[in-house]
């Protein structure tokens, strides 16, 4: 491709909205055109790096079994409904097609293939069914931000597994998680698969895993230790570090604490560690009309994990009581503790509590809390549960290393469904018994686009885009320096033969000077840069290869470029691809 007649704009200015790298690289190199809010139209470059992502993810998707199929974006309402999700999808933009039918955008497509499914299998010997497509979502978030990484539409990879049973759907599940694995690793990220949270549609032995791209933008907050374990934040089980136990078992008396509504507060004013008082939260799970309230109880230093809870309860939801919730259950803000409760509350303490201990607790009256409470001592009916956050100085429960936090990017989630949307829209197979069953699922998401954002977030510098060879908008970037008409000429002849040996090369033939040649080179970030400068090659014949990660450099002949671009491009992408072992020798000697 040749710059002078190529679609292709940058900017030296960063875009007001544009608040992490990908964003802002992103436009500035021209591979995205913002169209509205969360909408982004697909530029030349961007659209090509796009495609080769793709391509990586059908390549492992067909390795590991699975069939390409396409579903249609836009989705009768019909279906949503039989699953009775059509009230429930609040991020879903919804409207009457011309017949008045209710029709919606699709921001996910379990119920579309499962109708699909419906209508081909009809017995286990069918099974299992692995389909894959990968198609235009959307998803209409009130807030979109940080560019193609929490855009409103987006491409999207989602395969779809059915099961007689749940050793087949492990078995498959293995199978994607592998493939998952190699498509990062072929691009050369760095990520770690993390366990998650699967949400009111997991059951309690279901598998569900992230694929986390490591960055130092990523919104999800990961818990890791070096012996392996790794969680999303949502998710993690850790032990707190051994803790030194208030033991006194004196009874319980009442001390005030005028105005004194916080841990810390209240801590200071008795000259106690916070881990020697009590937390205490009063939440509401709601599942359907229900309303269940709970009084959570955390050390005084601990958080609550909102996830967890909603999972104890087995909830749809769950938020904080209002105030005047907390009025009606006869509980004074700020002072609130599980003792001389004046209504009935389920009372649940965090596992990492010692029930035995003595703390400090909100004694249910204005300034006032309790000192010398013990949990097993002083009340009954309790209920013990996982309910903390994890954090910096827990310990993993198995080996007891320290854990330590990264920041990451969900590239990738894959779970277990079970058969919610299979009995919910009523579609069943024959086992080998001649049974009716309704087939378990499993459900596996890449965001194609947020990939290629999340590995800019990964491979940038104060320059620009730093590409992997596996899906860069091409290979070689072509800097011609010249002003003559003989030099031009040789850079014509070299453009030309790099095309006809199958390189993806960019040519900057533009009348611009050098400066504003390699800063838009650099911006965009090809792996290689080819250099042609007129004076230089007049003295030694030679042009420069220069390498983009590294700036590393070799000087090469006329003859030579074609089989040392090759080269170089060939042994580039297996030191980039992780799931090749044996490395050849860096040929710039890095």
């Amino acid at each position: 491709m040749k710059l002078s007649k190529a679609f292709w704009q940058t900017y030296k200015e960063i875009p007001a909205d544009a608040e992490v790298p990908s964003h802002q690289l992103m436009m500035r190199a021209g591979l995205i055109h913002k169209s509205g809010a969360g909408l982004y139209n697909y530029l030349p470059f961007g659209l090509k790096s796009i495609q080769k992502v793709e391509k990586i993810v059908r390549e492992e998707m067909n390795r590991a079994g699975a069939q390409e199929i396409l579903m249609t974006m836009v989705t009768p309402g019909e279906l949503w409904k039989s699953s009775g999700r059509w009230d429930l999808m609040t991020e879903m933009l919804k409207f009457k097609d011309k017949r008045d039918s209710d029709v919606c955008l699709s921001p996910t497509n379990e119920e579309s293939v499962v109708d699909v499914f419906s209508k081909g299998v009809k017995s286990y010997k069918e099974l299992p069914c692995n389909l894959y497509q990968m198609n235009t979502k959307f998803r209409d978030e009130i807030r979109p931000r940080f560019g193609l990484l929490r855009a409103r539409e987006f491409i999207m990879k989602d395969a779809y597994t059915f099961h007689t049973d749940k050793a087949c759907l492990d078995e498959v599940y293995a199978q994607m998680f592998a493939a998952y694995e190699r498509i990062l690793m072929r691009m050369g990220l760095e990520f770690v698969p993390v366990k998650a949270d699967g949400g009111a549609m997991a059951s309690s032995d279901s598998q569900t895993h992230e694929f986390q791209i490591l960055a130092d933008t990523g919104e999800d907050l990961l818990i890791l230790s070096e012996t392996g374990y790794a969680a999303n934040i949502e998710k993690a089980e850790t032990k707190r570090a051994p803790l030194d136990w208030n033991k006194d078992q004196k009874a319980i008396a009442v001390v005030d604490t005028p105005n004194m509504a916080t841990i810390e507060d209240v801590c200071n004013f008795l000259k106690a560690p916070q881990h020697h008082s009590l937390k205490s939260l009063v939440y509401k799970g709601i599942t359907g009309d229900k309303e269940t309230f709970i009084l959570a109880m955390l050390l005084g230093d601990d958080e609550l994990n909102e996830i967890k809870l909603g999972a104890y309860l087995k909830s749809d939801h769950v938020m904080a009581a209002t105030d005047n919730e907390l009025k009606e259950l006869q509980l004074e803000k700020g002072f609130i503790g599980p003792y001389s409760l004046k209504k009935e509350i389920k009372v649940v303490f965090d596992a990492e509590i010692n029930l035995d201990a003595s703390y400090v607790t909100g004694a249910n009256q204005a300034d006032k809390h309790f000192e010398g409470f013990v949990p097993s001592r002083d009340i009954k009916g309790y209920e013990v549960a996982d309910l903390r956050q994890a954090k910096v100085g827990d310990l993993d429960k198995e080996s007891g290393k320290p854990v330590y936090t990264k920041r990451g990017i969900e590239a990738g989630h894959i779970f277990q469904l079970g058969d919610k949307y299979t009995k919910s829209m009523n579609v069943s197979v024959l086992d080998q018994n001649g049974k009716t069953i309704h087939p378990l699922m499993g459900c596996y998401g890449m965001g194609i686009t947020r990939v290629v954002a999340a590995s800019i977030e990964q491979n940038h510098d104060e320059k620009g885009i730093v590409w992997p060879v596996s899906i860069a908008p091409a290979d070689l970037h072509f800097v011609v320096i010249a002003k003559g008409d003989e030099t031009q000429v040789q850079a014509d002849k070299i453009y030309e033969s790099l095309m006809k040996a199958g390189v993806d090369v960019v040519y900057d033939d533009r009348k611009a000077g050098p400066g504003f040649k390699f800063k838009d080179a650099d911006l965009l970030g090809l792996p290689f840069q080819l250099v042609l400068g007129e004076r230089d090659f007049k003295e030694d014949g030679m042009l420069k290869i220069n390498r983009r990660k590294d700036g590393a450099s070799i000087k090469v002949k006329p003859e030579e470029v074609i089989d040392r671009i090759q080269e170089l491009l060939a042994v580039q992408l297996v030191l980039e691809d992780n799931t090749i072992q044996d490395k050849p020798a860096d040929p710039f000697g890095a």
